[in-house]
């Protein structure tokens, strides 16, 4: 093992609790050593002066990214003194820094922990303490709520910041010094590279791990069977890199083949929608609400360079993708992945496409559905999605193992059915997630952060339908004496929730209640609440 700082490694679930693993294709059959940012980076010996990553103030291309990389490395070693296998945060918008720095942690053997821009000091806290996180590149406009979580959580001994122009002790100031060639680490495929954290249906989050070979696998699998990418494709799209959909459709897949990656900072649907037509973008990533939020303002603008369009992070309604097809002659490809299998393992693409299905299981990959006792069903029944192939569920120190993985199957939390020709159909979601325009919102986080406004007495959060976002988040709340039940509380509980966690999940709808439908044994019962709604 090259890994010296070996904390990740000894939190690994016992391997009597990992799924069943799949290398069918030849393509997923990797050395033993391999180091997934030197095969990411190959293509800058192959195609130097290729453009390899656009964002909103520098371009890269595959030579400048290759030494950008290296001498961020350099800093890291030598600035910093870190070993292979510690952990390092990295936090900022999509940019070609980001992407640079995420790179530059993989090349030398130490594990990548991006943070979504978004989050506060105190859900920043739970990730640093969970993974016993002791250094992060940030960019400088997101510095104070990493300082302020640093406050709490102390093992967090390091910060170096970057887009920080007059700072002499910045990143890009540190790094300009330093050679431009590095000697990688030499990394084992099934070293650990990658944790992403997901919120569960308990709000508490759940870390997963990732090994150098996934990284290769989602690479290898979905972009070559779905979405066929080609060295003259121009990827584009609004998840974050923070995301395991956005990093591997903004970053991971057009690297692997050559391509170019625009990476945008800010946006709205229409600012997406002029990015394509300047750029020229083939590919584009995005959840359905913002497509939805496209068709009406397409006819504006010439997207006829995109030759694909992918759906994922909440179901895609018939309506949108037959709006969207109207508008654009392109058929969507529809695809659902999770945090804990690293990216999409169902789609469909072309004539294979189903409106209404979410797919197949793509090449590399099986799934199936399970009823409550953990046996297969056959097509027309409604149970758990589960799956397996060359990717699946490792949580850095959860008992939560147990649940995720049943008879080698990696069981995702959705309720899906299966029809005679082997396609999938989304249902529901099997547990309190919330899906807000592509944003999973554990309910029980909400309601924590509510009951700790002195004037919510109780309270309980159920997604609902909403025509633009999929879902919104609604609270039930039960104030305290002497408040009020009028819009300015209303207000004031939103503006509470949004200060203390990532904004988006915030409750837009809020109705008090003078009391909460609860069991003899003073349990919960949500399913009243969302009849009722």
């Amino acid at each position: 093992m090259s890994h010296h700082d070996d904390f990740a490694f000894s939190h690994l679930p016992p391997q009597s609790e990992w799924p069943e693993f799949l290398f069918d294709l030849p393509a997923l059959h990797y050395p033993d050593k391999l180091n997934c940012a030197d095969e990411l980076l190959g293509n800058a010996l192959l195609y130097p002066e290729k453009i390899a990553l656009v964002g909103s103030t520098r371009t890269l291309t595959y030579a400048q990214l290759a030494a950008q990389v290296n001498q961020i490395c350099h800093v890291l070693q030598e600035q910093w003194q870190l070993v292979p296998g510690n952990r390092v945060l990295l936090r900022g918008v999509n940019s070609p820094t980001l992407v640079a720095c995420i790179l530059a942690v993989w090349k030398m053997g130490c594990i990548a922990v991006p943070s979504m821009p978004m989050l506060r000091a105190r859900e920043l806290g739970i990730m640093l303490d969970h993974a016993q996180i002791g250094a992060a590149l940030c960019s400088d406009d997101l510095k104070d709520e990493l300082l302020t979580a640093q406050l709490e959580f102390p093992v967090l001994k390091r910060i170096i910041f970057y887009d920080a122009p007059d700072d002499t002790s910045s990143l890009e100031a540190l790094a300009q010094p330093k050679p431009v060639d590095f000697t990688s680490c030499a990394t084992h495929s099934d070293e650990i590279c990658l944790i992403g954290f997901t919120s569960g249906t308990t709000g508490k989050p759940k870390a997963t791990l990732h090994f150098h070979r996934d990284v290769m696998a989602i690479c290898d699998c979905f972009p070559v069977s779905i979405l066929k990418s080609r060295r003259d494709d121009i990827f584009i799209g609004t998840p974050p890199l923070a995301f395991t959909f956005g990093l591997g459709g903004l970053a991971l897949f057009p690297l692997r083949v050559g391509a170019t990656a625009v990476l945008l900072e800010k946006y709205n649907p229409e600012s997406l929608l002029k990015a394509i037509q300047d750029h020229k973008a083939t590919i584009c990533f995005t959840a359905p609400t913002f497509y939805r939020q496209m068709v009406p303002l397409v006819q504006r603008y010439d997207v006829t360079s995109l030759r694909r369009t992918v759906s994922a992070g909440e179901a895609l309604p018939v309506a949108t993708r037959s709006a969207w097809q109207q508008a654009t002659g392109l058929q969507m490809i529809d695809g659902i992945g999770a945090t804990e299998m690293l990216h999409i393992f169902i789609s469909a693409a072309d004539d294979e496409i189903r409106p209404g299905a979410t797919g197949k299981p793509i090449p590399g990959y099986q799934a199936c559905i399970l009823d409550g006792a953990g046996q297969r069903v056959g097509p027309g029944v409604t149970g758990r999605l589960a799956v397996k192939g060359p990717t699946g569920c490792r949580y850095l120190a959860d008992t939560r193992q147990a649940n995720y993985v049943c008879q080698g199957w990696n069981v995702t939390g959705d309720a899906y059915e299966m029809d005679s020709d082997g396609y999938f159909w989304y249902r529901a979601r099997t547990d309190d997630m919330i899906i807000s325009s592509g944003y999973n919102i554990a309910a029980p986080e909400v309601e924590e952060v509510l009951l700790q406004h002195p004037a919510v007495a109780e309270c309980a959060v159920i997604g609902i339908a909403d025509e633009v976002r999929g879902q919104i988040v609604k609270a039930f709340v039960v104030l305290r004496a002497d408040f009020t039940p009028d819009d300015s509380m209303k207000m004031a509980l939103q503006n509470f929730v949004k200060e203390t966690i990532a904004p988006y999940k915030y409750p837009r709808a809020i109705e008090f209640r003078a009391s909460l439908p609860r069991t003899d044994t003073g349990k919960l019962q949500r399913f009243k609440l969302r009849q009722t709604r």
